[in-house]
């Protein structure tokens, strides 16, 4: 009668025997999941407003921080005004575009670190209890611990194209700062050249202020028609139309350096010192012509691109394998009967075999093989024109360095003879007008060469080119 009543014990104490069994096997579970996991937490990161720096002053470029020889030596002093070198120093440090290239360089190295972990095993539990209760019945259970081993075959290949990925993107991140320099010791010499020109232009429209008065009153007067001072009143207009046009492109210009140096549009920047001067020599040319790829970061970075593509074809090629997945289990049945288990998992390399995936990562070996060479190429090709330019430049700027001097001292001669009364005002306008145009020209050409002289650092690849041009390519008009 007792072993009846133990084989009828009531039904819903059984079960909730079950449902305590079942909470202490998950349980397990979780707390051993929870105990070999670490636990990231959530931080809200917010926008900001996108303002840029509103005050130069308080603003530090550390040294240490250039990429470049020439900036990491160079003192860094806002409040006395920003030189050249001192704009590409701001320019590395707090240009905007420059700072998503440093977060995608975190990318890349947070990427390299996953593509080195180990792939985690996997745990398998489960339990069953029996329906009914009676002698020589127990709870059953499983217990398997199981590893994908062909993620394993191929983490080496993955670590060395996520390594060399990130090397790329550090790679970038410098030839980026590279031209963040170079772009910013053009819109220097932009802002200087343009500023010259406007003075010179209101140079001109004040002089001409007194040359259309005269002729406004002779037209007044009856004594002149305005066939005859259309020449006049012409000159005056056109004048004033190339200021508004400079004035024009110089605001473009200093709006474009404060978006580069991260600036809010009304800070207050004091440009100070000369332009940025460069004269490679030819030695210096053919020594960065023949060592070209061993020097450029952009090269270096397609270089190490091309690495990392290598080791995604190589990978690519190790999975056309059969996946492998290797286990081993322990297990209990209801009978109280102990076993023990290997299970292996395998896929059958019947349609696909990763064929697909190799001929995508070797078509794109493909293309980063010719990018290269035609990089190489292009950029050869462009340092010997460069070059050729910066020859003729040189020659022109003596020429008309020498041509603005004569028509300056013309201008001079003249309007002492219109003042005294011996020259009419169509020749002396005309003389002027010559003068004007030839301080202009002199003025374009001297930013078109640092144009092509800063063009050509950057292909070279050499930092220490820096040098003052001839004396006579360095004239500027009153």
């Amino acid at each position: 009668m007792r072993d009846r009543h133990r084989a009828t014990a009531d039904p819903a104490r059984v079960r909730n025997d079950r449902a305590r069994r079942v909470e202490r096997w998950v349980g397990l579970m979780l707390a051993t999941a929870l105990g070999l996991s670490g636990c990231a937490t959530y931080a809200d990161l917010p926008l900001d407003s996108g303002a840029g720096a509103a005050d130069v002053a308080r603003l530090a470029a550390p040294t240490s921080n250039m990429p470049l020889p020439a900036l990491s030596t160079h003192r860094f002093d806002a409040a006395d005004g920003l030189d050249v070198a001192e704009v590409a120093m701001l320019a590395v440090i707090n240009n905007p575009q420059l700072r998503v290239k440093r977060d995608e360089l975190g990318v890349a190295r947070a990427q390299a670190f996953a593509a080195g972990l180990l792939p985690d095993p996997q745990l398998a539990l489960s339990a069953d209890f029996p329906r009914q209760s009676g002698a020589g019945l127990s709870t059953a259970y499983s217990l398997g611990l199981s590893e994908d081993i062909t993620a394993l075959l191929t983490r080496s290949s993955r670590k060395a194209a996520a390594s060399s990925q990130a090397s790329q993107v550090n790679l970038d991140l410098l030839w980026a700062e590279w031209q963040t320099v170079a772009q910013a010791r053009l819109l220097f010499d932009q802002v200087l050249s343009m500023r010259a020109q406007r003075a010179r232009l209101e140079q001109e429209q004040t002089a001409l202020a007194t040359v259309t008065g005269h002729i406004r009153s002779a037209l007044d007067a009856g004594n002149l028609t305005y066939d005859s001072a259309s020449a006049g009143l012409n000159a005056e207009a056109d004048v004033h139309q190339r200021l508004a046009d400079t004035t024009i492109a110089l605001h473009q210009a200093q709006a474009d350096l404060h978006l580069l140096l991260g600036l809010a549009p009304t800070a207050k920047l004091d440009l100070v010192g000369a332009p940025w001067l460069g004269q490679p020599t030819p030695e210096q040319v053919r020594a960065a012509f023949d060592d070209l790829p061993r020097r450029r970061p952009d090269l270096l970075a397609l270089q190490a691109g091309y690495q990392s593509q290598q080791a995604r074809v190589r990978s690519a090629i190790l999975a056309q394998f059969p996946a492998l997945n290797i286990g081993f289990n322990t297990a209990r049945d209801t009978s109280a009967v102990y076993t023990n288990g290997l299970g292996i998992g395998i896929t059958l390399p019947l349609f696909d075999r990763n064929r697909g995936n190799i001929a995508i990562e070797r078509a794109t070996r493909q293309q980063l093989h010719d990018d290269y060479t035609a990089r190489v190429l292009g950029t050869r090709s462009d340092m010997q024109r460069i070059s050729s330019d910066l020859a003729t430049l040189d020659a022109q700027l003596v020429t008309l360095a020498a041509h603005a001097r004569r028509l300056d001292q013309a201008r001079a001669s003249a309007e002492q003879a219109w003042q005294a009364g011996t020259l009419d005002w169509p020749t002396y306008l005309a003389i002027r007008g010559s003068a004007l145009g030839a301080d202009l020209d002199l003025l374009s050409a001297q930013l078109e060469r640092a144009r092509q002289s800063i063009a050509l650092e950057a292909l070279l690849g050499n930092t220490d080119l820096a040098a003052t041009p001839p004396a006579s390519t360095q004239a500027s008009p009153p």
